[in-house]
């Protein structure tokens, strides 16, 4: 127990300072980049507009899950088949959290190849959309623009980076976190030796195992670093980074759902096929993990970490606490009163607050509709105002949600 304890303290403090910039970036780049800015340079059916959407979706923190929506309502902007598909293949394969993160536990070769072939994949996959899929096979939802939201900046920016973000994906995290420190604990070390010499097949057994789960690209790195250090090949691990986060069988089946089945084989494909060809590239190239930590992680004779990185990692812990317990309270404490005029709605399939926010906006414009809450942890959708439940069924399900009434 010693040795495990001593072996997380060390991995969340190598993340630590990392995820914490990256948080913080991912805030700046939520609150103050337009929603219209990404719509102004997705609208064309051209080349240009499916390597835009990469661009603009790499840097982005958003999962599998929160990407969806965004994408179906990029969409219903006009933006085009091609882009969309790049968008929504590119976006949560990494995030700038996930860049720095992956720079921490894993070193510079791969915090460069993640977003290198994030792009190359999304850009690939939006020309394939482009060239194979008519533009009347891509359903648009009905659907409508990001709110704007209002208040002091400074405060939008921290409260979306240190709450909003870490109960999006703190609990994946922290999940990431104690798995990795269990790995290097448990596993021996020449567990995936035997395997040395078939990396085609671990990176098969990792893509049956990573695309029907749902990953977060930021509590895969510790895993997948942890992977590495046990005799997993560096491209079997990309492989893990790479189709883990951006696909998983929910998303597969509302992709489909919202957008046509044509557009989802071309999605799916694109990403299994890409991840393993770059993973072959990586083995070629021989890039490496960084030893994690010290040299002797597990070991109980191994140096603590320094000053700033155990203060990070303590103001980490503190935050993911704090949003995990908040996300909690909300969860099991009961709900207020049903005031006259509202109606409580289960709705399914809501993750993070970018979903929470993709079914208000679904529903925002129906007529009858005066405000709408929705809470993915408590999967319920609040509706102030005289709207139709069939109304309000047809626009949660074109947004790509579960209605349950």
């Amino acid at each position: 127990m010693r040795s495990y304890l001593l072996s997380l303290l060390h991995v969340v403090c190598e993340m630590a300072p990392y995820l914490l910039l990256g948080f913080l970036i991912a805030g700046i780049l939520h609150v103050f980049v337009p929603q219209g800015f990404y719509r102004k340079y997705l609208s064309k059916d051209n080349k240009w507009a499916v390597l835009w959407a990469a661009l603009l979706g790499v840097p982005l923190p958003l999962c599998s899950c929160g990407v969806i929506p965004t994408a179906v309502g990029l969409r219903n902007e006009k933006a085009s088949k091609g882009a969309v598909a790049s968008f929504l293949i590119a976006t949560p394969q990494t995030g700038i959290d996930s860049i720095l993160a992956t720079f921490s536990l894993m070193g510079l070769g791969f915090a460069i190849i993640r977003p290198a072939a994030a792009l190359v994949t999304g850009v690939c996959g939006g020309l394939l959309v482009n060239r194979l899929v008519p533009e009347d096979d891509v359903a648009v939802s009905s659907g409508c623009s990001c709110n704007v939201e209002t208040g002091n900046r400074l405060w939008r920016v921290l409260k979306y980076a240190y709450f909003k973000m870490i109960q999006d994906i703190g609990g994946r995290l922290v999940i990431g976190l104690l798995v990795a420190a269990l790995i290097q604990v448990a596993i021996p070390d020449e567990f995936f030796l035997h395997f040395g010499k078939e990396p085609l097949l671990q990176m098969l057994v990792i893509l049956i195992v990573a695309v029907p789960m749902y990953i977060c690209s930021t509590g895969s790195i510790p895993v997948a670093a942890a992977l590495m250090m046990k005799g997993l090949s560096p491209g079997a691990a990309l492989v893990m980074l790479m189709a883990g986060p951006a696909v998983n069988l929910a998303s597969i089946l509302v992709v489909r759902k919202a957008l046509g089945r044509r557009f989802t084989w071309i999605y799916l494909l694109v990403i299994v096929v890409f991840s393993v060809l770059f993973g072959l590239l990586v083995n070629a190239v021989g890039i490496t993990v960084k030893p994690m930590a010290d040299a002797e992680p597990c070991c109980a004779t191994a140096a603590l970490p320094g000053t700033f990185k155990l203060i990070c990692a303590s103001m980490l812990t503190l935050l993911i606490l704090f949003a995990l317990a908040m996300k909690l309270f909300e969860r099991f404490t009961r709900s207020k009163a049903v005031e006259p005029d509202t109606a409580v709605y289960t709705v399914e399939g809501m993750h993070c607050s970018h979903c929470e926010a993709a079914v208000c906006r679904a529903v925002e414009d129906i007529p009858g509709v005066e405000s709408a809450t929705a809470s993915a942890s408590r999967k319920t959708l609040t509706i102030k105002g005289p709207a139709s439940e069939e109304a309000i069924r047809e626009a949660v399900e074109k947004a790509g949600y579960t209605f349950k009434g």
